[in-house]
């Protein structure tokens, strides 16, 4: 099976039609409206349902879809903490230095020291800036990703190198 390049996340039921909410994992949400052509990813089990995108709205940092085979609220739900994902190949190639976030989940964080910080699981948007989600047992570290601390991105070895100021990484949520 080919990789997959997730674009966005449901998150919940919008309205009684089947319509759903989801977070934005790319900064171009034209991607989501051109698409067409989608699977529906739970990435946990790599199982994967062909849809399609027929109607997209854009509200902040997320989207309304109406997806073909989500008619209705249950079916809705039984969506929710799926990934809208296409396959990496259906993408246009990126400038070089950049990357799909979503290709970076399950990367090892390390200090430039070598130390091991955590696994990339994802990015939760922020005023200021994005925020790399980095999980190390139970607990998530919140990495700002600006470039005086995300010193690295080695998308082909999957390995991120960070310098964090003192005293971040003792700030830990969980």
């Amino acid at each position: 099976m080919s990789a997959l390049i997730a674009l966005a996340e449901i998150v919940r039921p919008h309205g009684l039609r089947g319509e759903v909410k989801a977070l934005l994992l790319t900064d171009d949400p034209g991607q989501l409206a051109e698409l067409g052509e989608c699977y529906l990813w739970d990435s946990a089990s790599d199982a994967r349902s062909r849809s399609r995108v027929e109607q997209c709205r854009v509200q902040g940092r997320a989207v309304i879809l109406a997806l073909e085979g989500i008619d209705s609220i249950a079916d809705a739900q039984q969506a929710v903490g799926r990934l809208v994902a296409v396959p990496q190949e259906a993408l246009a190639p990126l400038p070089r230095g950049t990357f799909y976030a979503s290709a970076l989940v399950g990367a090892s964080v390390v200090t430039e020291d070598g130390v091991l910080v955590g696994e990339f699981v994802g990015l939760e948007a922020a005023p200021g800036q994005d925020l790399w989600v980095v999980r190390a047992g139970g607990r998530e570290h919140l990495i700002p990703a600006v470039a005086e601390i995300v010193r690295e991105v080695n998308v082909a070895a999957r390995r991120i190198t960070i310098r964090p100021p003192e005293g971040l990484l003792e700030l830990a949520t969980k």
